[in-house]
């Protein structure tokens, strides 16, 4: 078992400078205003010039960029392999680190390691399941031991893994889905932090990308009514559409189902949204009444969102900003 780290390092965006790693015999990486680490003897030391120097990022990159210097200083050992990616010929190269840290201002990216370099091996040589660990988009990061064993073995060998078509696409079927799991978890953690009348707003933009016209109740006390919806707006046309968002941590409750039930004529339906979700009494509340009534959780609400976003209006989007995903089929 070879007991040697592997770590990618981007030749910067595009891999505009995997030429230049290639023929200089190098790995590097910005933030070249934090100046040279040379002397630097901990991480916190790092952690505190990168605070200083980059004061107008917000706390996460801070981390992150902290964590990226830290690992290229600290982490990086001779002999430990290196491999980086030209996307335009499909080619990852690897190679070994030969020096320790240095600051070097000729090159574009200031902090740089020498690296001997093995060889490359085209992209299609290797696993879906290593593909997919080499695709994470950080600046660098370590390489797991499959891939790194993998791309030892395809180096030496020159030989392509051998996956079958069926692994491959059931592979990239749960890589699919873990993608779309995390997105839903994601948008559900920036629905949270909407305030409540954000979220009124964009569950009333929900419904104008459903088909429906909506009216706003006015602010106070509003009966349990927050938004009024309808194929014509004015609620001559049905169905009429009675919504009560409830945008807080705690579940809705039977006597809150009640009171909203109890609002309701024949005539209208209604939908019960609650970030907060319901307590089974409520949930029987619903089931029971005689005017329908849907229920919408955080999770139902995220995948309606998703599911009808490309038909809301500005207004609506401003309110969760969403990019779409294309994936191979």
């Amino acid at each position: 078992m070879n007991d040697k780290t592997m770590w990618m390092v981007r030749a910067g965006q595009h891999a505009h400078l995997y030429n230049e790693f290639k023929e200089k015999g190098i790995v590097a990486i910005g933030w070249n205003d934090v100046g040279d680490l040379s002397q630097i003897t901990n991480p916190d030391q790092i952690k505190n010039v990168v605070r200083k120097t980059y004061s107008d990022y917000k706390p996460a990159k801070k981390s992150i960029t902290a964590g990226q210097l830290i690992r290229f200083k600290f982490s990086f050992k001779l002999g430990d392999y290196v491999i980086t990616y030209n996307p335009e010929d499909r080619e990852y190269l690897i190679g070994e680190i030969i020096s320790d840290y240095m600051y070097d201002p000729k090159f574009e990216k200031h902090h740089v390691r020498k690296v001997k370099w093995l060889g490359s091996i085209p992209r299609d040589l290797l696993s879906t399941s290593t593909k997919n660990t080499l695709g994470a988009i950080s600046t660098l990061f370590e390489v797991n031991e499959s891939a790194k064993n993998e791309i030892l073995v395809i180096l030496k060998n020159e030989k392509q893994f051998n996956e079958n078509m069926e692994e491959e696409e059931l592979l990239l079927e749960t890589i699919k889905e873990e993608l779309i799991a995390k997105a839903h978890e994601f948008i559900k953690d920036k629905l949270l932090k909407l305030n409540w009348e954000e979220m009124e707003e964009l569950v009333a933009g929900l419904l104008r990308g459903m088909g429906y016209k909506t009216m706003m109740t006015s602010k106070g006390a509003d009966r349990g009514r927050d938004i009024y919806a309808s194929p014509d707006g004015l609620g001559l046309e049905e169905p009429r559409i009675v919504v009560e968002v409830k945008h807080r941590s705690g579940q809705v409750s039977a006597k809150e189902m009640r009171s909203f039930i109890g609002g309701l004529r024949q005539g209208v339906k209604g939908v019960y949204v609650s970030t907060g979700g319901f307590s089974k009494e409520a949930k029987y509340e619903a089931e029971r009444s005689n005017i329908p009534v849907t229920l919408i959780d955080l999770d139902l609400l995220a995948t309606l969102i998703t599911q009808y976003y490309d038909k809301f209006d500005e207004e609506a989007k401003s309110l969760i900003p969403l990019i779409k995903i294309f994936w191979p089929v």
